[in-house]
């Protein structure tokens, strides 16, 4: 019963498909920018799960030929080879029904979004910050293999190398989607290149990624925000510039404070700024809602409790330990190149089965 139910919407969706193609056509959308946008992005985000229907649909209406066929057919070697043709076909069936059972699960509308990642050296003083470089290394590594482009939008490096902070934007269609699960706090246990006696240390660094957020999705007031200038400072506090180029954001109303310095001109800074006010603020209010749906926070895979250490990276052993899902994996210097696809998965897998057994209850 609960199987021709999800057929029921699988049919329903696909005919809301046909009806945006007649709208896309219509010139009344087509000179309406707001309905074109709205409509599109709409067809867009049905499009896969509407061609997966029509493929299972396809495959349902030949196996059920074929056993029609099969059951008419009297002679030997025609039915040998129609009983061959189910055999391929009917093993497809519930690999098609699981996988429109997960594409009609709740969606994250920010799952498409480019994403603004936070890294910040915590606990553990130099060795923090060496780690906050080896974890931005590895997310720019994964972002390459995956095809995405990584703009840095403002770096504080430390004296001995790796960041007491650097915040950078992962531009890619789905780059929130698989980075989302990365809030939380990293901890690394090695042994520091400056211990002669061999001990291993344990450090932190923190990661805070955000949906990039457009103007429309969150409604900030120019005069909410008061804009300060200032001259850019190198390490040490030293200016490395007469001219007033940095620029320091803050939203009144929230509180939210951005610092940018990193590139030569005000403009930039105030461009570069705004998008991670933007995304801070959006993220704030995203935070004060999902508060109030308690259970979302009790999910194995939380993507909200920024203080929640969410896993260890254990040189000597080179291990990865994943505390949300209990996932361990042997292949430290792997995961540290960016390979990181083995760990993303088994999470996103998690999350899909907490929402599959919440909509079962």
């Amino acid at each position: 019963m609960r199987w021709l139910r999800v057929l029921e919407k699988l049919e329903t969706l696909d005919q809301r498909y046909e009806k945006l193609n007649e709208l896309l056509s219509d010139p009344d959308v087509i000179s309406d920018t707001k309905k074109l946008r709205e409509y599109s992005k709409e067809q867009a985000d049905l499009g896969e799960i509407v061609t997966v229907y029509r493929e299972y649909k396809d495959v349902k209406e030949q196996l059920d030929g074929a056993k029609q066929m099969l059951s008419d057919e009297s002679d030997p070697d025609m039915k040998e080879m129609v009983q061959m043709e189910i055999d391929e076909l009917a093993p497809q069936i519930p690999e098609y029904e699981e996988k429109l059972k997960v594409l009609l699960l709740p969606k994250d509308p920010n799952d498409d979004k480019n994403v603004i990642i936070e890294v910040r050296g915590a606990a553990g003083g130099d060795e923090a910050a060496l780690f906050a470089g080896d974890l931005f290394r590895m997310y720019n590594r994964y972002a390459e293999a995956e095809g995405w482009k990584v703009d840095v939008l403002e770096a504080n490096a430390s004296d001995v190398g790796g960041y007491k902070e650097v915040i950078f934007m992962v531009n890619g269609k789905g780059a929130y989607s698989k980075l989302k699960y990365e809030n939380g706090a990293h901890r690394v246990q090695r042994v520091p290149e400056t211990e002669s006696g061999g001990r291993i240390h344990t450090s932190t660094a923190t990661v805070v990624a955000l949906p990039e957020t457009e103007d429309v999705e969150v409604d900030i007031q120019d005069n909410d925000i008061r804009v300060d200038t200032f001259t850019s400072s190198g390490p040490g506090g030293q200016s490395v510039n007469t001219t007033m180029s940095a620029v320091r954001l803050t939203h009144e109303p929230t509180g939210v404070v951005v610092s940018m310095q990193d590139e030569k001109s005000q403009i930039k800074n105030k461009e570069k700024a705004m998008k991670i006010l933007r995304a801070r603020i959006y993220d704030m209010y995203q935070q004060e809602a999902q508060d109030e749906y308690d259970q979302n926070r009790k999910s194995a895979v939380g993507t909200g409790d920024r203080s929640e250490r969410i896993r260890t990276y254990n040189f000597p052993q080179n291990r990865v330990t994943d505390h949300r899902i209990g996932l361990t994996i042997q292949k430290l210097d792997q995961i540290l190149e960016g390979k990181l696809s083995e760990i993303v998965d088994a999470l996103l897998m998690e999350e899909q089965t907490s929402k599959m057994e919440q909509i079962g209850e």
